[in-house]
């Protein structure tokens, strides 16, 4: 036995429902299409950060490939990865393109690391301060220095 009766319905009342329900299910539809569109662009998006991902991963292989007189069973062993597989990720990129990425590595190698203030202490600093500072505590910036 039903508990709705569609007896003591009004036909604007069915009307008004049928609408309501129109309503929602375009709304639905609405929302499950630009779902769809959202989904399809995060994968498009992410296979194009993972073919920028492998690229850079032929690239590197090839760069130490290069580096290592291309040994690649010597490669092999340090990564443990089979000197197949290496092989064959390094040979679509140029020697030219590894050369670069080499060349990268050497400048970024170049580069001195900034150093962060409080992670090195000088052995005179545990020691307790009981005479004048050393010359080399003295600051470079002294008044005689600002001629």
């Amino acid at each position: 036995m039903s508990t709705t009766s569609t007896s003591g319905v009004s036909a604007s009342e069915l009307r008004r429902r049928v609408r309501a329900i129109a309503t929602f299910q375009a709304k639905t539809r609405e929302l499950a299409a630009a779902d769809a569109l959202v989904k399809r662009k995060a994968a498009q998006d992410a296979a194009k950060e993972k073919e920028r991902a492998d690229r850079a991963a032929r690239e590197a292989v090839a760069a130490v490939l290069r580096l290592y007189d291309n040994d690649a069973e010597l490669v092999a062993d340090l990564l443990g990865v089979p000197a197949e597989e290496l092989e064959r990720e390094a040979k679509p990129v140029t020697a030219a393109r590894a050369k670069e990425v080499i060349e990268a590595l050497q400048a970024r190698a170049e580069r001195r690391r900034p150093r962060r203030p409080g992670l090195i202490v000088p052995p005179a600093a545990s020691a307790p301060n009981t005479a004048a500072p050393s010359p080399s505590a003295v600051s470079d910036h002294t008044p005689a220095d600002a001629g």
